[in-house]
């Protein structure tokens, strides 16, 4: 049996998730920002949990994707559909 992940025992980087199978983790990455952004939405700020996909989407992605990912979001440009 696995140990279940908590915020206490976030190491190094995220977990296999097999959605995302081959080597190339892009969507992976993307698809935790997204989620990070919906669960915010759909929860509140103040939702713990949320703070995963902030975790794994930061070990994932380069800082220069979710910067500028937030900066869209801010000027209402960004791609994505944030609201689940």
């Amino acid at each position: 049996m696995s140990e279940q992940l908590t915020e206490e025992n976030w190491k190094g980087t995220p977990p296999f998730d097999a959605r995302f199978p081959n080597q190339n983790q892009t969507r992976n990455c993307y698809q935790n920002f997204v989620d990070y952004h919906r669960c915010h939405v759909k929860y509140g700020e103040d939702h713990a949990p949320c703070e995963y996909f902030k975790w794994a989407y930061k070990n994932l992605c380069p800082p220069q994707w979710y910067t500028k990912w937030d900066e869209q979001i801010e000027a209402g440009t960004f791609a994505g559909n944030l609201k689940g």
